[in-house]
């Protein structure tokens, strides 16, 4: 399972690159709504950093299926390749994802997924990547967790090359249970990314050892200054 982060702050993109495999960068409106501006200029320092191999996703929001068509090209005519263009998954979503798998190589990302039928049409029109909203659905009353792994049965049973690319979590513990059935990404805010391996027993743990080592070597010794 790939993870990608979930936000359009540089700072704390390159904050969570320093420390864990990150294969990537998710955007959406509301995301870049927080950082204002022009939105290709917060997207082409992004792609910089990133580099051009890394996965960077960004979302189209023209209503009409042509006009999204257009608006897709555009997106990855600007920010190159592996950049996917997130479309919903709606009806006039899955006319833009024919329009352009039939024309172009565009990458798609199906969003806006609360349902497995949505995720299904949208990987039978051509997307790579299916995201299903995982606590929007909880806050709905359904299982987020359970509907992502629906997602996955249904394109594995079928043989379907789109992959699910999990989002909106509220903690760690659903990340590790989409990781447990082997989903193809999740992107997750630099907060959850924080939360992934924080443990007051690790913390101790690692202060424990620290201390062994230094009650008979000196205080701030470490295994460099031994041969």
């Amino acid at each position: 399972m790939k993870l990608l982060i979930d936000d359009a702050h540089l700072d704390a993109i390159k904050k969570i690159y320093e420390i864990y495999p990150v294969a990537g960068v998710t955007t959406n409106p509301t995301i870049l709504s927080k950082v204002g501006g022009n939105p290709f200029d917060t997207l082409s320092r992004i792609r910089d950093f990133i580099g051009e191999d890394a996965d960077l996703h960004v979302q189209a929001v023209s209503r009409r299926a042509e006009q999204i068509a257009e608006e897709a090209r555009h997106i990855v005519e600007i920010l190159g390749a592996n950049t996917f263009v997130k479309i919903p998954a709606v009806p006039e979503g899955f006319k833009a994802m024919k329009l352009l798998v039939d024309t172009s190589e565009i990458l798609i990302t199906a969003t806006a997924i609360y349902t497995p039928m949505q995720a299904f049409i949208a990987g039978q029109c051509g997307a790579s990547f299916a995201a299903p909203y995982v606590n929007r659905i909880d806050n709905m009353g359904f299982d987020g967790i359970k509907v992502a792994q629906e997602i996955q049965q249904i394109f594995s049973v079928n043989r379907m090359e789109t992959e699910v690319i999990a989002a909106s979590f509220k903690n760690s513990q659903q990340v590790l249970e989409l990781c447990k059935c082997g989903v193809g990404a999740a992107t997750v805010s630099p907060e959850i990314f924080s939360a992934l391996v924080k443990n007051s027993a690790i913390d101790s743990a690692v202060e424990d050892f620290i201390g062994d080592f230094e009650s008979f070597a000196g205080a701030g010794k470490t295994m460099i200054d031994f041969n």
